[in-house]
């Protein structure tokens, strides 16, 4: 019997659409966490030597990211995080600001105690992070704040949409961290939880739409 295949042979973390799956999604996270500031640059090149891959993963991963708007590719074929105008700043921020209470309003029904008290340790982690300078730490436990209460929604099309919004605004998100000079976790989460727990609908819709966009309108004022 002759042996396998090479493509069959090889380990699946080193299949194309494994490498270039694993580039993307690394990236993904540190630019909604915040890693990168806006405008940082790269390179093909340099993605491959640092995730030891050839160019066309590294392409694959850029171009998902950029029809994602996490990423900017220009005519000349620089490659950037994106420097967000006043306007689209304020276009996000209105999309959270409609999105987000939805999901909370159809979250509100599971949530139960459970859910609550995840909420709070989360929002201790907030704390820890502001108590610990770290921008990337804020940035990654507010979001999983968030994303906690939304995926008791059980919607999930609506929750990508919010995802790839927060993916845009990740490089802006640690510029405004530097302005917003914090040192106790959002006043908004505190109000989120106690809508929570008291079964409270529209007051649960007013601290999110509150929490989400409050920082943001700093930035175009």
């Amino acid at each position: 019997m002759t042996g396998a295949p090479a493509a069959l042979a090889r380990p699946a973390a080193d299949m194309p659409g494994a490498l270039h799956d694993r580039v993307y999604r690394t990236l993904r996270t540190r630019i909604m966490h915040g890693a990168l500031t806006p405008g940082a640059p790269m390179t093909l090149r340099g993605l491959g030597q640092e995730f030891s891959v050839s160019m066309t993963p590294a392409r694959e991963a850029v171009r998902r990211l950029v029809a994602e708007g996490a990423l900017t590719l220009s005519a000349s074929g620089r490659i950037s995080t994106p420097e967000l105008s006043a306007e689209r700043i304020e276009e996000l921020a209105s999309i959270r600001a409609l999105l987000e209470p939805e999901l909370s309003s159809r979250a509100l029904p599971r949530a139960h105690l459970a859910l609550i008290e995840r909420l709070e340790a989360i929002n201790d982690a907030v704390a820890e992070s502001i108590r610990a300078h770290s921008a990337q730490g804020y940035i990654r436990a507010n979001l999983e704040f968030h994303r906690t209460l939304y995926l008791r929604a059980q919607a999930p099309a609506m929750l990508a949409m919010v995802e790839t919004v927060w993916l845009q605004l990740g490089p802006t998100m640690a510029k405004l961290y530097g302005r917003l000079n914090r040192t106790e976790p959002p006043h908004g989460h505190r109000l989120i939880v106690a809508a929570l727990r008291a079964g409270d609908e529209p007051g649960l819709r007013l601290a999110v739409r509150a929490d989400v966009t409050q920082g943001l309108r700093m930035l175009v004022s």
